[in-house]
């Protein structure tokens, strides 16, 4: 088996679990958006503790804290399609923390041959 890389946008948006966006999740949101937008995929992960711009810490281990948990809405695209689905973000008023970075996308491809 071979395999080959492709340049490649990874678009991460930091959220609490608690953001609503028209009273559903502001993670499935941006999902469903970028579905109806053809992006090649994205991934929600919920965290177990975390904190963002108030510093305050948001854990599963104590249960009385256990409300604003981080969520990682994770999409990865062609740098040109991630740019053009931005705009469409906006108007959904992230307060959390939203990130471009380069990644590598590693595609393996099946060799057709004789088997050993």
């Amino acid at each position: 088996m071979s395999w080959s890389t492709q340049e490649a946008l990874r678009l991460t948006v930091l959220i609490d679990d608690t953001d609503r966006w028209h009273h559903k999740p502001m993670c499935t949101e941006i999902v469903h958006r970028a579905h109806a937008a053809g992006l090649n995929g994205a991934s929600i992960f919920h965290g177990v503790e975390g904190f963002g711009g108030r510093q305050i810490i948001h854990t599963t281990r104590l249960l009385s804290m256990a409300d604003d948990l981080p969520v990682a809405v994770v999409i990865v695209d062609t740098e040109e399609r991630l740019r053009d689905f931005l705009p469409g973000l906006e108007e959904l008023g992230i307060q959390g923390l939203i990130t471009l970075e380069p990644v590598q996308v590693v595609r393996f491809e099946q060799t057709v041959g004789p088997r050993p």
